[in-house]
């Protein structure tokens, strides 16, 4: 199987509310705050680009919650529509 596979939908929950500049780390995603917690939304290249938003996760020691792959369909509100890449974080 060598063709590519288009990028995948996520939402990524956090917990607690990111100010601008902690949203900054994650400029291809969209942001939205959900009671106490904050959704990260938008298209990811491949699982290395979803890797490296996760490892940014970490790095800035936010509490990881929830990853979920939105179904083919589902186009996020506020996602992005340019998708994380390897390497662009």
């Amino acid at each position: 199987m060598t063709g590519r596979q288009p990028p995948a939908n996520y939402e990524i929950r956090v917990r607690g509310h990111l100010g601008t500049t902690m949203r900054r780390a994650f400029p291809a995603l969209g942001a939205q705050t959900r009671g106490q917690d904050t959704l990260l939304r938008g298209a990811v290249e491949d699982q290395a680009a979803l890797h490296g938003v996760l490892a940014q996760i970490e790095a800035l020691g936010l509490e990881l919650l929830e990853v979920r792959r939105l179904p083919a369909a589902c186009h996020p509100p506020g996602g992005a529509t340019t998708p994380v890449k390897r390497g662009s974080r």
